[in-house]
C-alpha cells in the first residue's frame, strides 16, 4: 500500500486529534488546537552587498499562548513553506508542554539560503526579520531561538536590533545568544543531552545494558554530533553517522570527536578513515540497538519502517517519523522516544537562559545540567507511564500528556466556556 503523502501540518494535526479523542475532551478544544493562533508572513527587502535589492519571505507562526508566552526556533532554509512552520510551531507547544515549562509554541523562518550570502548581506537580512516583527515578539509575548542555520550570532544581531527600536536592552527576547549577551551555559549541548537522559532511562525499562549497546545517528549537525559524543561516554558503541552527503560506518566502532573534527575539515562524513560508506537508508535499517534521527522530517517511513531493527529510537529531530511508519514500529515493539520529548532538552535550557535573563542571575553550567537532567527523567517517567497504563505507543502517551497539560490551562482561563 502506497503511504498517503502528507505534510507535517496535516501530520500534527493528526496527532493532536488523535490525542483529544483519547482523552475524551470537547470538540472545540480539538478545533482550537488544530491551528495556529496568529501567522504573520512579511517581505524583508535587503540591499546586496552589489547594491542591488532582494526580498525574502519572512514568518512566524504562533500556535498556542494559553500556558505563557510562545518559544521556538527561527530557521533559515530555501525550501522553508509556511504549513512547515506553522507544523513545527505545534509541536513546539506540545514540547514545551511535555516538559512543564510555562510556555506555547512558536516557529520562524525566512525562506533562503544563508550560504549564498555575504557576512553583511546575513546580518541585514537579520534585522530586517526583526524590523517586520518586532510588534509580535518580546520576552513576555514570543520568544525565539537558533534553529536550522541560524546560531548564536545571528541571535545577537536581531537581540540589538530589537533593542535599537525598543530603545532598552531586552536580552530576554532571544535564546541561544552568545554567552556575554546573556546566553545559558550548556545551551549548545542540550537537545543531545536531553535525548540521551531520554534514551538511557529507556534502556533501564527494556534492560538494555548501555555498555553493550551500539548506536547508529542520522544527520552529524549540532544535535547528532553531542548526541554521539554523551552516548559513548555512557558506554555505548557508536558505529553509524551521515549528513546530506553521505554517511559512515564502522561495525567495531567510531571515535565521535574524532569524526567531527574529520567533517569539520572536509565538511562531510562521507570518507572517514576506517568507515565504509552508507546511505541513509541503509543507516536507518542497521542492525543497532539504538537508532537517534537528528536529521529532517519523514525520514522513517512505510517504505523503510519494517526493516528497522533499533530497540529504541530516539527522535533528536522534529518529526522524523511518518505517521504510517509509526504503527509499523509500535507493532514491531520498537519503543519511540517521540521528538516532543526527547529532543525537548534545547527548548528546557531555553527557558532556563530566560528564567536567568529575567533575574539577571545566571547558572553554572553544571547546575544547567543537573536541572536538565531532573526535568527529562521527570518527563520521560511521567509520558512512559501513561504509555504503561494506557497500552498505547510513548508518542501517543507523550500526546495525551502534553494535549491535557494545554487543554486544563485553555479551561481555567475560560477558552472553552
Amino acid at each position: 500500500m502506497a503511504e498517503k503523502t502528507l505534510n507535517v501540518f496535516e501530520i500534527v494535526q493528526g496527532q493532536i486529534k488523535e490525542a483529544c479523542d483519547a482523552l475524551g475532551l470537547e470538540p472545540a478544544a480539538y478545533e482550537i488546537l488544530k491551528q495556529p493562533q496568529r501567522f504573520m508572513e512579511v517581505a524583508i527587502p535587503v540591499t546586496m552587498d552589489n547594491g542591488s535589492v532582494r526580498v525574502f519571505p519572512g514568518f512566524r507562526s504562533q500556535h498556542n499562548d494559553a500556558i505563557g508566552p510562545t518559544k521556538g526556533g527561527l530557521r533559515f532554509h530555501p525550501d522553508v513553506y509556511a504549513d512547515e512552520v506553522k507544523a513545527l510551531s505545534m509541536w513546539m507547544t506540545f514540547k514545551c508542554a511535555c516538559i512543564g515549562l510555562p510556555y506555547g509554541g512558536g516557529k520562524g523562518a525566512i525562506k533562503v539560503d544563508p550560504r549564498q550570502l555575504s557576512k553583511g548581506e546575513l546580518e541585514r537580512l537579520s534585522r530586517g526579520w526583526i524590523r517586520e516583527m518586532a510588534q509580535i515578539i518580546g520576552p513576555e509575548k514570543d520568544i525565539p531561538a537558533p534553529d536550522v542555520y541560524t546560531n548564536a550570532q545571528i541571535m545577537a544581531w536581531m537581540t540589538d536590533e530589537f533593542a535599537k527600536i525598543r530603545q532598552y536592552n531586552a536580552f530576554g527576547l532571544m535564546t541561544g545568544k552568545p554567552i556575554i549577551i546573556g546566553g545559558s551555559l550548556g545551551r549548545n549541548t542540550a537537545t543531545a543531552r536531553g535525548c540521551v537522559f531520554t534514551i538511557r532511562e529507556a534502556a533501564k525499562r527494556l534492560g538494555i545494558d548501555l555498555t553493550k549497546a551500539t548506536v547508529a545517528v542520522q544527520g552529524f549537525g549540532n544535535a547528532g554530533s553531542f548526541a554521539a559524543e554523551l552516548i559513548t561516554k555512557l558506554g555505548a558503541k557508536f558505529v553509524a553517522c551521515n549528513d546530506t552527503k553521505g554517511g559512515a560506518y564502522n561495525p567495531d566502532g567510531l571515535d565521535p570527536v574524532a569524526v567531527s573534527a574529520y567533517k569539520a575539515k572536509t565538511k562531510s562524513v562521507v570518507g572517514y578513515p576506517g568507515s565504509k560508506n552508507i546511505t541513509s537508508d541503509e543507516l536507518l535499517t542497521l542492525d543497532v540497538d539504538i537508532l537517534i534521527p537528528a536529521a529532517f522530517e519523514n525520514q522513517i517511513t512505510l517504505a523503510n519502517a519494517s526493516r528497522v531493527k533499533a530497540k529504541i529510537i530516539g527522535e533528536a529531530a522534529n518529526g522524523p517519523t511518518t505517521p504510517e511508519a509509526d504503527a509499523i514500529l509500535y507493532k514491531n515493539g520498537i519503543l519511540v522516544l517521540p521528538d516532543i520529548l526527547a529532543s525537548a532538552g534545547g527548548v528546557t535550557v531555553s527557558y532556563y537562559e530566560w528564567v536567568q535573563n529575567n533575574y539577571g542571575y545566571y547558572w553554572s553550567e553544571e547546575e544547567v545540567n543537573t536541572r536538565l537532567e531532573a526535568d527529562m527523567v521527570k518527563s520521560f517517567n511521567a509520558i512512559y507511564d501513561m504509555h504503561v497504563a494506557k497500552n498505547v505507543a510513548m508518542r501517543q502517551a507523550a500526546y495525551m500528556v502534553a494535549v491535557k497539560r494545554v487543554y486544563e490551562a485553555m479551561k481555567v482561563r475560560g477558552w472553552l466556556d
